[in-house]
């Protein structure tokens, strides 16, 4: 079993995650972070030396096709059905101030 683990460790790993917790739960973590670390390290000790790193529990393969160039639209394709254009680019209406 890890050692108990301060409410003043519960606030210093919450101020270095920029976790808000309010008094309670920092009481409440104090008493759960030492069983959640055991935990951690009982998955720590079950990965063997000869045991491959996977991101997956089974293989998955990419869906995605080949990147291949194929012809695009011209500029002026592209803007054909904008409302508004300008130097090449879509117009839009601003929505911030300049400042």
């Amino acid at each position: 079993m890890s050692s108990a683990i301060s409410r003043e460790d519960v606030a210093h790993l919450a101020s270095l995650a920029r976790i808000s917790l309010s008094e309670d739960e920092l009481d409440r973590l104090g008493a759960e972070l030492p069983a959640i670390l055991d935990h951690v390290a009982a998955v720590q000790e079950a990965a063997a030396a000869d045991v491959e790193p996977m991101s997956h529990p089974v293989p998955i393969s990419n869906v995605f096709r080949a990147d291949e160039v194929r012809p695009g639209l011209t500029p002026d394709e592209a803007l054909a059905g904008a409302p508004a254009s300008e130097e090449q680019r879509f117009l839009v209406p601003q929505i911030l101030g300049e400042e």
